[in-house]
C-alpha cells in the first residue's frame, strides 16, 4: 500500500473533514472511496472514448435522430 501527501486549502481540507466525520468514516477511507470514482469515471469515459472511435459519426447522428423523433 502506498502513502499520499497532499496540499489542500484549509478550507478544503476542514470541508473534507466535516464531510468525513458526516459519513462516520476516517478521512483516509473518505480520500479512497472519492478516487475509486474519479476512477470509475475516468475508466467510463476511456471505454466510451474507445468503443466511440470504433463507429460512425454519421450513424451515430441518424440513430439520435431516430431517437428524438420515436420520443
Amino acid at each position: 500500500m502506498a502513502t499520499l501527501t497532499i496540499r489542500l486549502s484549509d478550507e478544503k481540507h476542514e470541508r473534507l473533514r466535516q464531510l468525513a466525520e458526516r459519513r462516520k468514516i476516517s478521512m483516509n477511507k473518505l480520500m479512497d472511496e472519492l478516487s475509486t470514482i474519479a476512477l470509475a469515471d475516468f475508466d467510463a469515459e476511456t471505454r466510451f472514448r474507445a468503443r466511440a472511435a470504433l463507429g460512425s459519426r454519421e450513424e451515430g447522428l441518424a440513430l439520435l435522430d431516430r431517437l428524438d423523433h420515436e420520443g
